[in-house]
């Protein structure tokens, strides 16, 4: 098989059917049809001589040569990604181009305000695009150049990824206007007895300070626990639970707040991106103005 044989569009197909596993929704992200899709596969199946993927009950399994391929064909369409952009020729006041980022509702709060105001300011056709992708898609999509950035905590990042630190900020416990532990001083007794709200996207497990409490042998007593941010502040407003959250956030929301009676690290978050996104000036230009950007 020659390359120049094949239709290099085949492999963004073959790329977000990998990725998606769900035909309907490649459609829809490279905005063809669903036979285009179909077809697509068709040519690249025979072309390759192999079934490539399966169907199954949880969508469209991988066969050995897909999984063998995948990791090329991603570095490869990153590469032909950056390639097209001419530096000479990026401007910000006048691109239109889509940012796309991964990061979870908590990062969203506290970076994409400030983000979207200096975007807003200097570069007004600009548009961002957020998505909540677990961890393990997060490098792939990265090196495909479906993502542009990642926003997250620090992990230990594959050595194709670039990082920088984005912002730190403390935890506080916050209560509602009026709660009657505010009238005294919080200690670590008096947190453990109060009523705790918790978000997690995870049904079970531990947090980040059940984590920190386990250290000192120590629990506090959840009584809800919820998927989203957008919840809790008014829950937060409209009971006596207490909610250890990022400063900023507590602020943001209008609750009272303490500093925690322990110690524990503060929020910590991260930009990431592909070491192949070095020298984009796109990239060069929102990595920068986000590094600069106040996030409060």
């Amino acid at each position: 098989m020659r390359l120049q044989q094949l239709d290099l569009n085949l492999f963004v197909v073959f790329e977000a059917i990998y990725r998606e596993r769900n035909l309907t929704r490649v459609a829809k992200q490279l905005h063809i049809t669903q036979p285009a899709v179909s077809n697509a596969l068709h040519r690249l199946r025979e072309q390759l001589n192999d079934p490539l993927f399966e169907r199954a009950h949880k969508g469209m399994v991988p066969t050995p040569v897909a999984e063998s391929m995948i990791e090329r064909v991603r570095e490869a369409l990153g590469l032909l990604a950056s390639s097209i952009e001419t530096p000479a020729l990026f401007d910000p006041g006048t691109s239109q181009k889509n940012f796309q980022f991964a990061m979870n509702d908590l990062a969203e709060s506290l970076v994409l305000g400030p983000l979207l105001a200096q975007v807003n300011q200097l570069a007004p056709d600009m548009s961002v695009a957020s998505v909540n992708l677990p961890r393990r898609e997060i490098v792939a999509e990265l090196a495909s150049g479906s993502l542009d950035f990642a926003i997250d905590v620090p992990f230990l990042p594959m050595a194709d990824l670039r990082h920088a630190p984005l912002l730190q900020q403390p935890y506080v416990c916050a209560f509602r206007t009026g709660h009657p532990a505010l009238a005294q001083p919080l200690d670590l007794t008096q947190y453990l007895a109060l009523r705790h709200l918790h978000v997690s996207s995870r049904r079970t497990g531990f947090g980040y300070i059940d984590n920190a409490l386990h250290q000192l042998g120590q629990s506090r007593n959840i009584q809800l626990r919820v998927q989203h941010y957008l919840v809790a502040p008014d829950i937060v407003r409209s009971t006596d639970l207490v909610w250890t959250l990022p400063r900023p956030l507590a602020e943001k929301f209008g609750l009272e707040v303490r500093p925690l009676p322990f110690a524990l690290p503060g929020l910590e978050l991260q930009l990431f991106w592909h070491r192949r996104n070095d020298e984009s000036a796109a990239n060069e230009w929102l990595r920068g103005l986000l590094l600069a950007t106040p996030m409060q």
